[in-house]
């Protein structure tokens, strides 16, 4: 969570879910990085993936991340 493009990306997975292509268009950035990140938070055990189709829709879990203190979770939904 250290990052800061982590942290965009939670506010933006907190809200909906996202494509890792809609994600890098969103970011400015490839495809491959976005999937670095998105490791990250996945084994983090902070996302959710689910299928549709040929994609593959991430979203923030925000159960887990509620866990994790009403603070942390606050500054994520700004």
């Amino acid at each position: 969570m250290s990052h800061p493009v982590r942290m965009r990306m939670c506010r933006n997975l907190a809200r909906s879910a996202y494509t890792t292509s809609e994600l890098a268009q969103a970011h400015g950035m490839t495809a491959p990085e976005i999937s670095r990140h998105l490791g990250v938070l996945k084994k983090a055990g902070l996302l959710t993936t689910r299928r549709r189709g040929r994609y593959v829709l991430h979203q923030l879990d925000v159960t887990v991340v509620a866990r994790l203190g009403s603070d942390f979770l606050e500054g994520i939904l700004r």
